[in-house]
């Protein structure tokens, strides 16, 4: 199943968050943060601005980017969490 996100939403997969701490510490699953860090898999074309033209996104596919830590509506694709959020949840890209 292939998921194609509609106007300015992206679809982000979530990056692992880690696993240990600088000291060594092994963090349990029940204790771990969810990231706030992803890799953009599809982006939609683009939001209408009041002309009726499409504005196009910022983002893109391959793009690593920061997004606020609750925003998004989570969905399960052939058993990958993904997470579907518009362009305005995205808080920043990260440069290579």
């Amino acid at each position: 199943m292939k998921i194609r996100p509609l106007n300015d939403r992206i679809l982000v997969k979530r990056l692992e968050g880690e696993t240990k701490t600088a000291g060594g510490i092994i963090i349990p699953d029940s204790a771990k943060e969810k990231p706030a860090e992803g890799e953009v898999m599809a982006v939609g074309s683009g939001k209408l601005n009041d002309k009726g033209e499409r504005v196009a996104l910022e983002v893109k596919k391959g793009d690593r980017v920061l997004f606020s830590k609750y925003g998004g509506t989570e969905v399960k694709v052939d058993g990958v969490d993904y997470l579907i959020m518009r362009e305005d949840d995205i808080l920043g890209v990260i440069e290579k």
